[in-house]
């Protein structure tokens, strides 16, 4: 009997990475048309640190422009402060965690409707540990507290051994278009981006479509691949 083939893995997309926002309307303004450039499943809000109504009014006045493009909308657990009761006043549809205690301390608030993903997993057993835990999905390769991150070839094979194995999607954090093309390549189901796009001299959108058009080339590489693969 032929074995039953294997349906394609989709295409990697994007997760885009705000700067640390304290005035929301510059943002509000400009992400419609930056969402439009490239396909974006994801935002991670990353909001200054202030009084929870403060907070609440900040996502709120970026949320339409965000959930309005068909993303979700996640806030950055670590700026939090623990209040992750603030995801679910604000309307946000989830947030993302740094290492297995705030995943296990956030869970509670954000399950079951909320995404909680996690990331800051070191060593394949914290990696496992937050899929067990009920993670939405994990990332890879950001930078830690000291900005140090592992090697791309680091970031890639973690990626590689997750998504041969493992069910939730994995993300790859990207620094260089050159990262998103080799993290896609490696098996990642979205690509993590945040200053790659913000710092670029030609602007966040031209940036970001260039991002995008690195998963393209390394979703039809992969295809590729695997249509010679079956002879």
């Amino acid at each position: 009997m032929a074995a039953k083939p294997v349906p394609p893995r989709p295409a990697p997309r994007l997760y885009l990475a705000t700067r640390v926002v304290d005035d929301p309307q510059p943002l509000a303004t400009s992400l419609p048309g930056l969402l439009t450039a490239a396909d974006v499943a994801a935002v991670l809000v990353r909001l200054r640190a202030a009084e929870p109504r403060g907070m609440i009014a900040r996502v709120k006045a970026l949320a339409p422009a965000i959930q309005n493009a068909g993303a979700a909308l996640l806030l950055d657990g670590e700026l939090l402060d623990g209040q992750f009761e603030l995801v679910a006043r604000a309307g946000a549809d989830g947030a993302h965690l740094t290492g297995i205690k705030a995943l296990e301390e956030a869970l509670p608030g954000l399950k079951p409707d909320r995404i909680a993903g996690c990331g800051g997993l070191v060593t394949r057993h914290d990696s496992m540990s937050a899929g067990e835990l009920g993670a939405d999905y994990v990332l890879f390769g950001e930078p830690d507290a000291q900005g140090k991150r592992p090697s791309p070839d680091a970031v890639a094979e973690r990626l590689q051994w997750w998504a041969e194995l493992f069910e939730p999607p994995c993300i790859g954090y990207a620094a260089t278009r050159e990262e998103a093309y080799e993290f896609a390549l490696a098996g990642a189901d979205f690509v993590l981006v945040g200053d790659l796009v913000w710092a670029d001299a030609r602007g966040a959108a031209t940036a970001l479509a260039d991002v995008g058009q690195a998963l393209r080339e390394a979703y039809a590489a992969t295809r590729e691949t695997a249509e010679a693969a079956r002879g």
